[in-house]
């Protein structure tokens, strides 16, 4: 008989039983040395009727912030209230004013603003890179495809304004983020189900086939900057330009690609982290912030390390709920972790409960706050740093 079906046939009966352990807490992710459990204090700006604000970002001008949501819109905080900036695609689906129970796509849509040319670009999930004007509207497609290949997840950027090129992740060749059931009463309650699990096969079979790529924006040339990446996701330039990190986010490390010096076209092992990294945000003293969508426990930590076990995981009859759990430790909190330019942590801060805050997928520092996003929640975070 075939190895692997014997190691499945093994798994299934021994994952159901890790199952019902883990959902007494037994796979709880241990806490973080260091960490300060403070995020529970932090403000929440709820968005309306829409989900899944990821990335935050100010203009040139200190306006905002700007973030994109599920539904293709991007949105614009004016102080009071959120109004719309530009849309992605006059295809999306419209969602009901009723924020009760609906389908749609969940989807990465990072942006960043060209601060010489007030121009933003938008990383698109599905669409690819993009890019619309200071005023706003309809986007524009940039790159849909690179090397004969269409764009399956886009995910995060970052802009060197200097030699007017943009840095970007493609998470998978292999599978598309795709969509899912989202279903809560109310705001603190997170009840999800998948109709397509897809983004998280990509996870459990630890796929391999993520990019870190460089456009022009001048030539509108692609380059492929590393290949092989498993689930390759948030982006950061370097303060001096000699390096980029990008998350990767099933491997629980960030990586170091240099640009300048002796060891550009290289790259190594920034940092290995407690858990899942998304994007990644410098501030203005040149350090980095992590949003970890969260910390990894054991069961976690064997799945996104041996790919016949993840396999097995994902096959057993259990809906997205139920597997995400099983990554979170059946308990839903947040992590942001601040690290130096040399890949020193030097602060933790959580929601340890979930009682604010969960499963974070941004945290960009502006003027003494820490305006933190989601890909999941409907709304967004503000904490004043102390």
């Amino acid at each position: 008989m075939n190895s692997k079906l014997i190691f499945t046939a093994i798994a299934l009966p021994f994952l159901a039983v890790v199952f019902a352990f883990a959902t007494t807490g037994v796979f709880t992710p241990p806490p973080i040395p260091g960490s300060h459990d403070v995020l529970p204090g932090a403000q929440r700006i709820h968005l309306p009727d829409a989900v899944g604000p990821e990335s935050l970002v100010f203009d040139p001008s200190d306006g905002g912030p700007y973030t994109g949501v599920a539904d293709g819109r991007i949105l614009k905080w004016d102080g009071g209230d959120w109004v719309e900036f530009a849309v992605t695609s006059s295809q999306r689906h419209v969602l009901s004013h009723s924020i009760q129970q609906w389908s749609m796509y969940v989807e990465g849509r990072s942006a960043r603003f060209h601060n010489k040319t007030g121009d933003l670009y938008i990383a698109d999930a599905y669409l690819g890179l993009q890019e619309v004007g200071p005023t706003g509207g309809m986007a524009s497609q940039l790159v849909t495809e690179v090397e004969g290949q269409h764009l399956r997840f886009t995910n995060d950027m970052d802009i060197d304004e200097e030699k007017n090129v943009i840095y970007f992740t493609d998470s998978s060749t292999e599978f598309y983020r795709r969509y899912f059931w989202i279903n809560y009463s109310e705001v603190s309650s997170f009840r999800i189900f998948s109709s397509a699990f897809e983004f998280m096969q990509s996870i459990l079979t630890i796929d391999k086939t993520g990019k870190l790529m460089k456009y022009d924006i001048s030539t509108k040339q692609v380059t492929v900057l590393l290949r092989g990446l498993a689930f390759a996701n948030g982006v950061a330039l370097s303060k001096d330009r000699s390096f980029l990190l990008v998350s990767e986010t099933t491997k629980r490390r960030i990586l170091r690609f240099w640009l300048e010096g002796p060891n550009a076209g290289k790259h190594d092992t920034f940092a290995e982290l407690a858990g899942f990294p998304d994007n990644i945000r410098r501030n203005s003293d040149g350090e980095f912030w992590v949003a970890l969508h969260s910390k990894a426990g054991l069961l976690a930590q064997w799945a996104t390390s041996y790919s016949l076990f993840g396999s097995a995981l994902f096959k057993l009859p259990l809906n997205f709920k139920q597997l995400h759990y099983l990554f979170v430790g059946c308990k839903p909190h947040a992590t942001a972790i601040k690290m130096s330019n040399e890949g020193k942590i030097l602060r933790v801060l959580e929601d340890v409960e979930g009682k604010t805050l969960r499963f974070i997928s941004e945290v960009e520092e502006k003027n003494g706050k820490l305006w933190i996003g989601s890909v999941l929640m409907p709304y967004i975070g503000i904490y004043t740093l102390q």
